[in-house]
């Protein structure tokens, strides 16, 4: 497996990852107020019911202030007279909230608008070299292999192409022949080029990518139109993006609370009536306005969007908007150990014989068992028995056994009936007592090498040999060393602080497995895996009521990936694992998994502290106009106006105003979105209790007095 684009890589919006954009400048505002403008119409508005009830409630109120002269003026709060531009004032500040609601969304809408006009940039439309016919057994490198140019829009799915150095890989696609060096910038920001092969879990390629050397053949895996690149500019232009499980309920709730204000408030007419208090329409829509959670049903779709635009920053394409929420609620972690808690470059550093065998037996036999393991340690096996003097020409004189996911083993059987067998040590004992077992004392000797080996973090891998008759025999053991990454044992420690369990899998044996899992500080470790044993830990997870997130890039990851709760696939791996995955990480990086449940957790926080903020307002505005209303029939209600308002017109103008003004403020917050830091269920809530239930409280106070002291200097009021 090649190493994975650094993490430094640059998403399509052209900001590296992690770096702070301001979430709500003047030039965001003003791009962003035509398409607010737009979102008036009552069919877009419906899909937001809370603001829906506030747009019908300006309607009114702006069809009353039309109507008020032509009638004679409105109608009084209580027994105090309002001025006449009080309705007017109402119902402009009732539009403004609307379009500051339309707002929110347009803005965060505006950011992945801009990131798809740089995405569309790097789709770009090629020549391709389709073949007429292609036979990978007959053709192979598809030299003299008749080729029609066609556009790259003409593609079809299942096309095979050839791509030589300097030319634009025409599609998604898959190699099926070849390797070669390739510039992946366009896509990840990575300027580093990556090596893609045939034959292994790094076959895929991107549409828009540059081959820098070599040549290859590719097979395109996408329709035009739906290539990962055009999957990516729906999702950031927001034209894919679907309401998640919980924002629907959410929704559901808000429109539920609505409904009841509605009648609390069409109650209060009758009420008011029969108390000698006469309550005006505008005042009543004010009311409403002002109780129902306009805060967070205005900033509801802008969350959603700004959750998914972080994903997008981190070079991250999720299928569904249920996915990243799904990453918020993750409590099992499941992390390959190659490539994610280790470099992934394991080397042969050792050669080790047993059972009396010659060190230049064990070298040869290694060698030519590995020179059909397209695998990087068997690369290196190679490389390593080369240095101590093999010789690779007219050695492998057999038919190679490739390696295999199924078997853990590669090796060649030769002309006159011997077999060499290199893998791991469980397959190995298996295939040697399958053709006869093997000698007890060899046995021990290399169980107590492989343990040795294990014990130090290294992977040991069993060399063994079966004449053409008679029993076979270990010669002994390769040495395989790993290294585990800088900085993980505090990653996994703050997982551990969220709550979330680390399993990390790997298909060493359980010594390696437990060594390693020591050093990286995961919580357990699932050792010798096979697609099998991945697939019955993900739903033993799950009957366990844990939601469960890996990470794949092969075929064999493909199963469990489907399984999972949240499947990230590698852009590099093959067609399989994307298309069972309900993610794709576009820079191939494993340990993003991470990553990915922070930026979960972030949007459900932020979606949580916001309800309770807007919420908890609903209580100072509650202060606000209720007083105001009935003080003048009610003296005793003069108590509870807190906030020592002027007047009766003013409290109800002002609490309107802040409810406007609130939501602007807001914006920066719910795209930014809530700073999360690992804690357990039960202090996130204290703290968000503490920070948006007391601050959602004292706010409006201080705003809505702010306010009236304004209003105040207005004539009439």
């Amino acid at each position: 497996m090649t190493p994975a684009p650094s993490k430094s890589a640059r998403h399509p919006g052209g900001h590296a990852p992690g770096t702070k954009r301001n979430a709500f400048s003047f030039p965001q505002l003003a791009a962003a107020l035509p398409g607010a403008l737009r979102k008036l119409g009552p069919r877009q508005m419906w899909h937001s019911p809370v603001m829906f009830i506030v747009e019908t409630g300006a309607a009114l109120t702006t069809a009353l202030a039309i109507a008020e002269p032509l009638l004679g003026g409105g109608r009084a709060s209580g027994t105090a007279p309002v001025p006449p531009s009080f309705t007017a004032a109402i119902a402009a500040w009732l539009w403004l909230t609307v379009i500051f609601a339309n707002l929110a969304e347009s803005v965060a809408e505006g950011r992945g608008k801009a990131q798809a006009a740089s995405l569309r940039k790097t789709r770009t439309s090629t020549m391709a070299h389709r073949l007429d016919t292609y036979s990978p057994a007959r053709d192979g490198a598809a030299t003299g292999v008749p080729a029609t140019d066609v556009p790259s829009s003409e593609l079809r799915l299942g096309d095979v192409v050839v791509v030589a150095a300097g030319e634009l890989i025409p599609g998604d696609g898959e190699i099926i022949w070849g390797i070669a060096s390739v510039n992946e910038s366009a896509i990840t920001g990575e300027s580093a080029p990556v090596i893609r092969e045939s034959g292994g879990d790094r076959s895929a390629v991107t549409g828009g990518t540059q081959v820098l050397s070599d040549r290859i053949v590719v097979r395109m895996t996408s329709q035009p139109g739906e290539s990962l690149v055009d999957r990516m500019i729906r999702l950031v232009e927001g034209a894919s993006r679907q309401k998640t499980p919980n924002e629907i309920a959410l929704n559901i709730l808000l429109a539920a609370l609505s409904i009841i204000f509605v009648v609390v408030v069409l109650s209060l007419d009758p009420i008011a009536g029969y108390s000698g208090a006469a309550v005006s329409v505008p005042v009543l829509v004010a009311l409403l306005v002002c109780l129902i959670p306009t805060t967070i049903g205005a900033l509801l779709s802008a969350i959603g969007i700004a959750g998914m635009d972080r994903l997008v920053q981190r070079n991250v394409l999720a299928m569904s908007g249920r996915a990243v929420e799904a990453a918020g609620d993750v409590t099992t972690l499941l992390l390959d150990k190659t490539g994610t808690i280790t470099y992934g470059n394991r080397q042969a550093s050792e050669f080790v014989p047993v059972g009396g065998h010659s060190l230049a037996e064990l070298v040869r036999a290694a060698a030519l068992a590995s020179l059909s393991d397209s695998t990087p340690e068997g690369k290196s096996i190679v490389d390593l028995a080369r240095q101590q003097g093999f010789e690779a020409a007219g050695s492998a004189d057999g038919e190679a056994v490739p390696f295999t996911a199924q078997t853990r083993m590669s090796g060649i059987d030769h002309a006159d009936g011997a077999r060499i067998r290199k893998g791991a040590g469980s397959a190995i004992t298996a295939w040697l007592d399958a053709n006869g077992g093997m000698d007890d004392g060899v046995r021990q000797e290399m169980d107590q090498v492989m343990e040795r080996i294990g014990r130090t973090g290294g992977t040991p891998l069993v060399v063994a040999a079966r004449p053409a008759a008679g029993r076979g025999s270990v010669l002994g053991i390769v040495h395989l060393k790993d290294v585990v990454k800088d900085g993980l044992v505090e990653r996994f420690a703050e997982l551990r602080a969220m709550g979330i369990r680390t399993v990390m899998i790997t298909g060493d044996n359980p010594l390696t497995a437990r060594a390693i899992a020591a050093e990286a500080g995961v919580d357990d470790f699932l050792a010798e895996a096979t697609p099998e044993d991945k697939m019955r830990l993900i739903r033993r997870e799950q009957e366990g009521g844990n939601l469960v997130a890996m990470t794949g890039d092969g075929t064999n990851d493909a199963p469990a990936l489907a399984q999972a709760d949240v499947g990230v696939a590698m852009n590099t791996g093959t067609s399989a694992a994307k298309e069972a995955g309900n993610m794709v990480d576009l820079d191939s990086d494993p340990t993003k998994l991470i990553d990915i449940v922070r930026i979960g957790k972030q949007l459900l926080i932020t979606r949580g502290a916001l309800t309770t903020f807007s919420i908890a307002n609903d209580v100072a505005k509650y202060f606000a106009i209720i007083p105001a209303m009935f003080a003048a029939v009610f003296p005793g209600l003069a108590a509870l106006n807190l906030m020592q308002l002027h007047s009766p017109a003013s409290a109800i103008l002002s609490a309107v105003i802040f409810n406007a003004i609130i939501i602007v403020l807001l914006i920066p917050l719910a795209l930014r979105g809530v700073k999360y830091r690992p804690a357990s269920a039960a202090r996130i809530l204290n703290r968000n209790l503490l920070i948006y239930g007391i601050g959602g409280v004292i706010a409006p106070f201080i705003g809505i007095k702010l306010i009236d002291l304004l209003v105040m200097l207005i004539p009439g009021f």
